[in-house]
């Protein structure tokens, strides 16, 4: 139960954070989270594809969020090249 409640909490602050880096506004509670929860595995399979001996997992949560931020971020760029929203 706490671990459901903490990614979802980890997903609506990862997802605040790249709409904040993106400089949008208003995205909205769901779209936050769901915006943080794709863009944690985005991250993570991007940051995984960099080679075997790297594994963002073992260097805390520092790391990790920043992998989050940067697939959300990535995540973030795609649905708005898609969409045509800028």
């Amino acid at each position: 139960m706490f671990n459901v409640l903490g990614w979802i909490v980890f997903g609506a602050f990862i997802g605040w954070l790249a709409n904040w880096a993106m400089g949008k506004r208003g995205g909205g509670c769901l779209v936050n989270i769901a915006l943080g929860l794709v863009g944690a595995v985005a991250g993570g399979m991007l940051f995984s594809a960099l080679g075997p001996g790297f594994h963002y997992d073992s260097h805390g949560f520092i790391v990790s969020t920043l992998v989050a931020v940067i697939g959300a971020i990535v995540v973030l760029a795609v649905w708005n090249a898609i969409s045509g929203r800028r």
